[in-house]
């Protein structure tokens, strides 16, 4: 069962590996995803994403992993009215479904739960 709990730690710090690359490579599509009522968009999307590939890669080091799952759930939170702004602004993400950008906000619950896991003991 070990095996199980270090596959799922892996593929959890690699999708926050590539997540945060992905807002390096495509930048305007998060730019978009800013609410308009936050200062520095630029910043705010070079900031999580830098913090995205940080806490994924610290979520592999067992010394950080609880830290890092800490400021991923943190990060998650922080994240959220982007994800708010894409399920109330749907006409700028035309090339996804109202459904699946609703989908998103239960999804950051599940994976805030999925960090979660990370920050008991016995985790690393």
């Amino acid at each position: 069962m070990k095996w199980l709990r270090l596959l799922s730690l892996f593929l959890f710090g690699a999708f926050f590996i590539l997540a945060g690359i992905n807002h390096f490579i495509r930048h305007a599509f998060y730019l978009q995803m800013i609410p308009g009522y936050l200062p520095w968009p630029r910043a705010l999307v070079l900031v999580s994403g830098v913090c995205e590939i940080v806490l994924g890669a610290l979520l592999l080091v067992p010394r950080y992993s609880k830290l890092a799952a800490w400021g991923l759930i943190a990060l998650l939170i922080a994240v959220f009215p982007a994800n708010l702004q894409m399920a109330l602004h749907p006409e700028l993400f035309p090339s996804f479904s109202r459904s699946a950008l609703l989908a998103r906000l239960p999804i950051q619950g599940l994976l805030i739960a999925w960090s979660f896991l990370y920050t008991r003991p016995g985790s690393e």
